[in-house]
């Protein structure tokens, strides 16, 4: 199972008109610890940013699983309630946290329910939201 950390990178990055402006963006890295996940995220952004940079903060996020679509450059955030009947027979819904790569919102919605037919669970969409984040790094295989 991943554990995902948000990371956010503070440096002068070069914009499209020619001038320079301080930015903060957010990455996500899969990583064991606060520690693992700081380190990682220097590793990763080290060949792409010229200059100085520096990690400004490092959280663990909720996200319990990422269906991937290499086409999408865009991440979007899908709350997705499953539908649990207790012992007693009682219908409750548990809530997660699903990041989902696509193009625009149809495909992250489209790339959703195509990755939940698989699965066997009932399942209500509470929201689908496109996140900040500029991109997510995984564990290379051999590295865990």
């Amino acid at each position: 199972m991943s554990n995902w950390f948000e990371c956010k990178v503070r440096f002068d990055k070069m914009q499209e008109n020619g001038t320079v402006k301080r930015v903060n963006e957010p990455y996500l890295v899969d990583a064991l610890s606060f520690t693992e996940a700081e380190a990682r995220i220097i590793e990763e952004l080290t060949p792409f940013i010229s200059g100085e940079f520096s990690v400004s903060a490092v959280k663990r996020t909720k996200i319990t699983e990422i269906f991937w679509d290499e086409t999408g450059d865009r991440w979007y955030m899908v709350k997705v309630a499953y539908l649990i009947i207790d012992e007693k027979g009682n219908e409750k819904k548990s809530s997660t946290f699903i990041l989902v790569q696509a193009s625009d919102f149809r495909g992250a919605f489209e790339n959703f329910v195509k990755n939940m037919e698989t699965g066997m669970a009932d399942y209500e969409i509470q929201s689908i939201t496109e996140t900040p984040l500029m991109d997510v790094y995984r564990v290379k295989l051999g590295d865990k």
